[in-house]
C-alpha cells in the first residue's frame, strides 16, 4: 500500500463528462497522451475534486457540487485566481492551469491544476509512516507554521488586496453565518439562538488584517513522502480572503478533536489532532499567540464562531441532503453533529455564563435521546 494520495472510484451521479473536458483542455493548449484515468477524493464535501491521470500529465480538477448552492460559495474562478495570485509569495500552491467559465462544457464552472504528488494526513495517518511522538509534534508545528507562514504574506499593492473587504471583518461574519444558517434550517436541528445572540453581543475589534486561509485542516495540507512532517502543498481556497486571522484560526480549531474528547465528537474526527504529539486546542492558541505577538482577551468569541461557522457549513450540506438534492450517504447524519457542535459552543460560553449552563442539560439530554434511537 502506498503512503501518497490516490483518488478513488467517481461517486454514483457525479460522473465526469471527460470527453468534453478533454476537448476543453485540448482547446487551451494543454498537451494530452493517453487515455485519462479518472478518479475522484473522497474527501470533500462541497466541491467535487477529480484526478485526470495521462501518461504525461497528471491533473486535478475542480468543481462546484449539483443542487442549491450558497451565493457566494463555490466560486470556482475565484478560488482560482486566489492561488494563482498568492503563489509567487506562499510557495506551497499546485500550479494553475486553465480556467473555464462556459457552462456549455460540463454545465458549470471548473478549473484544472497540476496535482502535488504527497500525503494528505486525513483521519488517520498511513500506518505505514510509523511516526514517534516527537515527529507527530513535529508535524503539528510544521502545520501551524504554514498556517503563520500565510498570515504574514504581504498583499498590500497586489491583486490579492481585492480578495475582501479588510476591517470589520469579525462583524460581518458573524452577521452573515447567522443569516446563512437561518437560510439552511431543517426542522431537526437546533437553531443556535443563544450562541447567535452571545456572538452578536461579543464581537471583537479586528486584530489585524492579512490574507486568511478560512478552511484549515490537515487534510487540506500536502506532505512530503521522502520527509512527511513537510508541508508541500496546501489546497483548497474556496473560502480565502482577506480578514482577522485569529478568525482563521478559531475557525480551524473547531475540527481539532483532541484525545481526551468525548467519544461523539471522535466520531467526525476528520484528521489526525489526537495522536500523542499532538498539540491540545490550548496550546495551538498559545502557540500561535506567541509566534505572531497577537494578543487576545476574549478568546472564547473566535472559538464558539468557529463551531457555529462549522455548524452552518455542515448545515448547508445536509440542507441539500434533506431536500433531496443528494444522495451522497456521507452527509446522512450531518444533522446528528451540528447538534454536538451547538453543546460544545455553549459549553465554551458556560464558562463564564450563568444562562449557558443552564440551557446545557436540555439540549444534552435532547442529543442522548437521538443517540439511544
Amino acid at each position: 500500500m502506498t503512503v501518497i494520495d490516490v483518488g478513488a472510484q467517481v461517486r454514483h451521479g457525479e460522473e465526469l463528462d471527460i470527453s468534453a473536458v478533454e476537448r476543453w483542455l485540448k482547446n487551451q493548449g494543454i498537451i494530452l497522451q493517453g487515455q485519462a484515468q479518472v478518479t475522484q477524493y473522497s474527501g470533500g464535501a462541497s466541491n467535487w475534486t477529480y484526478r485526470l491521470e495521462y501518461d504525461n500529465i497528471d491533473l486535478i480538477l475542480r468543481r462546484p457540487p449539483k443542487g442549491t448552492k450558497a451565493k457566494s460559495a463555490h466560486d470556482m474562478a475565484r478560488e482560482y485566481h486566489v492561488q494563482k495570485y498568492l503563489a509567487p509569495f506562499y510557495p506551497v500552491l499546485p500550479e494553475m492551469l486553465a480556467l473555464c467559465q462556459d457552462e456549455h462544457v460540463i454545465g458549470c464552472d471548473f478549473y484544472v491544476m497540476k496535482r502535488i504528488e504527497g500525503i494528505i494526513p486525513r483521519a488517520n495517518l498511513p500506518k505505514e509512516l510509523q511516526l514517534d511522538e516527537p515527529q507527530v509534534q513535529q508535524l503539528c508545528l510544521n502545520v501551524l507554521d504554514k498556517l503563520i507562514e500565510l498570515h504574514q504574506v504581504p498583499y498590500q499593492g497586489t491583486e490579492l488586496e481585492k480578495l475582501g473587504k479588510g476591517e470589520g471583518y469579525c462583524r460581518r461574519q458573524v452577521e452573515g453565518w447567522d443569516t446563512r444558517y437561518q437560510k439552511a434550517l431543517t426542522p431537526n436541528v437546533p437553531d443556535f439562538a443563544f450562541v447567535r445572540q452571545w456572538l452578536q453581543e461579543h464581537i471583537p475589534a479586528d486584530s489585524k488584517t492579512c490574507v486568511i486561509h478560512n478552511d484549515w485542516r490537515f487534510d487540506n495540507v500536502i506532505l512530503d513522502p521522502q520527509h512527511p512532517t513537510k508541508v508541500i502543498g496546501v489546497l483548497d481556497w474556496e473560502m480565502a480572503t482577506l480578514g482577522d486571522p485569529l478568525m482563521d484560526l478559531g475557525s480551524a480549531l473547531a475540527y481539532w478533536i483532541q484525545d481526551d474528547d468525548d467519544a461523539l465528537m471522535k466520531s467526525s474526527r476528520r484528521q489526525p489532532t489526537n495522536l500523542k504529539g499532538m498539540l491540545t486546542r490550548q496550546q495551538v492558541v498559545d502557540y500561535y499567540l506567541e509566534k505572531t505577538g497577537l494578543q487576545s482577551t476574549n478568546w472564547a468569541f473566535y472559538e464558539v464562531f468557529g463551531l457555529f461557522r462549522l455548524a452552518v457549513i455542515a448545515q448547508q450540506i445536509y440542507y441539500r441532503y434533506y431536500h433531496q438534492q443528494t444522495d451522497n450517504p456521507a452527509f446522512k447524519d450531518f444533522w446528528i453533529m451540528i447538534q454536538a457542535l451547538h453543546i460544545r459552543a455553549l459549553k465554551l460560553i458556560a464558562e463564564n455564563n450563568v444562562e449557558a449552563q443552564q440551557l446545557i442539560p436540555e439540549y444534552a439530554a435532547k442529543l442522548q435521546d437521538i443517540l439511544k434511537r
